[in-house]
C-alpha cells in the first residue's frame, strides 16, 4: 500500500473545490476578501478544538456538518463562494479536506498576487528588523515579493535554514558541524 495515497487523494479533492471558489472570487474582484477569509478560517481551525472535531469527526450526519459550518461560515462573514463550497463539502462529508483548501488557496492567491513564501527555520526568533531585511534580500534575489513564515529550532544553534520554492539555503551551525564530521570521518 502506498502511504501518500491518502495525501495526495485529500489534496486531489482540496484542490478542485480551491479551484472553484478561487475562480469564482477572481471573477466578483473579491480576491481580497477571499484572502482575508482563508486567514480567518486559517485562525478558527487553529484556535477551535469544536470546529476541528467537527471537520474531521464521522459522527456528525451530512446535514448537521452542513448546518454547522454553514453557520459558522456566516458568523465569521464568509464570502459566499467560500460559504457555498464549504456547505457543498459538508453535504459530500468532505470537510476533512479545509486544513489543504486554506493552504491551496493561500498558495493560489499569493500566486495571482506575485508573491512567494519562504520558510526560514532559526535558532532563535527574528525581530521584525531581520524578517524585513531577510524578505528584501531574497526578493532581490527570487524577484517576487516574499512573505516570511518562520519557525524556531533551537537545535540549530545558530544561523538559519531558507526554503523558497524546491531551493533551501542552510547556513545553520549544526549543519556547518554535521559537515565537518563527516569530513573528519573521511580523514580518518
Amino acid at each position: 500500500m502506498d502511504v501518500s495515497e491518502p495525501a495526495s487523494i485529500s489534496s486531489g479533492i482540496a484542490a478542485r473545490y480551491a479551484t472553484a471558489v478561487f475562480d469564482i472570487a477572481k471573477e466578483n474582484k473579491k480576491l481580497e476578501k477571499l484572502e482575508n477569509n482563508v486567514n480567518d478560517l486559517a485562525l478558527a481551525l487553529d484556535d477551535s478544538a469544536d470546529l476541528r472535531a467537527l471537520v474531521t469527526s464521522p459522527i456528525y450526519s451530512r446535514q448537521a456538518m452542513q448546518d454547522a459550518i454553514v453557520a459558522v461560515a456566516k458568523k465569521m462573514g464568509l464570502i459566499p463562494a467560500l460559504k457555498n463550497a464549504l456547505g457543498l463539502m459538508a453535504q459530500n462529508r468532505r470537510l476533512f479536506v479545509l486544513p489543504q483548501l486554506v493552504v491551496q488557496l493561500r498558495e493560489m492567491i499569493a500566486e495571482e498576487k506575485g508573491e512567494v513564501t519562504a520558510e526560514v527555520t532559526s535558532a532563535t526568533a527574528l525581530s521584525d528588523t531581520q524578517s524585513a531585511k531577510l524578505a528584501e534580500t531574497l526578493k532581490a534575489s527570487v524577484g517576487k515579493d516574499v512573505k516570511i513564515k518562520t519557525t524556531v529550532d533551537e537545535t540549530l544553534i545558530g544561523g538559519l535554514v531558507v526554503k523558497v520554492g524546491s531551493k533551501m539555503i542552510d547556513t545553520s551551525i549544526r549543519s556547518k558541524l554535521n559537515s565537518l564530521q563527516n569530513a573528519m570521518k573521511e580523514v580518518g
